[in-house]
């Protein structure tokens, strides 16, 4: 796919083991040409964690975008009106994340902007990254598995025997999940094995 003149929404929820794996994936989409709008949760904007800072977090996605960083919801809010994402990816995305936009919740500016996409019948990607995808956080996905523009990056357990309840996105098939999306379908196989431990 050509990504040239393509605005790819690029999110980043509080999953923070896991923002050293995406962003190989940023530098995919920007290095096939797209356009790369940084979007960061309270958390990611907030949080230093064994993982890394919360300013090294920031600078490394504006140096590899070249884009200023959506960090508010004020801030977030403007892309529904001036309808800018063709495609938007929360990667990762939380349960925290999934079960409020399951319930209508906008209190991030991740969540903001994903209402706009969805406001602009326009495709939302989810790479989920939860502990908690097959215990009460299974209702949400379910249903956001039914709604209309939405679209998930093939996923499953990722360490059943320690936690059985876990699912976690292949965060490697971000860019292809987000193709077929903007041609209206969903990547497959959807439900896949995911093992990281043995």
């Amino acid at each position: 796919m050509n990504w040239n003149g393509i605005t790819v929404g690029y999110a980043l929820t509080g999953s923070h083991c896991t923002l050293e794996e995406v962003m190989p994936q940023i530098k995919r989409f920007v290095d096939a040409g797209a356009n790369v709008v940084p979007i960061i949760s309270h958390s990611v904007a907030m949080t230093d964690t064994r993982f890394g800072k919360a300013a090294d977090w920031q600078k490394q996605l504006k140096d590899l975008t070249g884009n200023d960083i959506i960090a508010s919801i004020v801030d977030a809010e403007p892309l529904g009106p001036a309808k800018l994402l063709d495609v938007m990816a929360i990667a990762p995305c939380t349960g925290n994340t999934t079960s409020k936009l399951a319930n209508a919740m906008t209190e991030s500016p991740v969540l903001m902007a994903a209402k706009a996409q969805m406001r602009n019948g326009r495709p939302l990607v989810l790479a989920i990254s939860t502990n908690d995808g097959l215990g009460l956080n299974s209702a949400n996905i379910a249903k956001l598995l039914i709604t209309k523009n939405i679209y998930f990056v093939p996923f499953g357990q990722d360490n059943p025997q320690a936690k059985p309840n876990s699912l976690v996105a292949r965060m490697d098939l971000i860019m292809e999940t987000c193709e077929a999306a903007l041609q209206g379908k969903q990547l497959q196989p959807m439900l896949i094995e995911r093992f990281l431990y043995s």
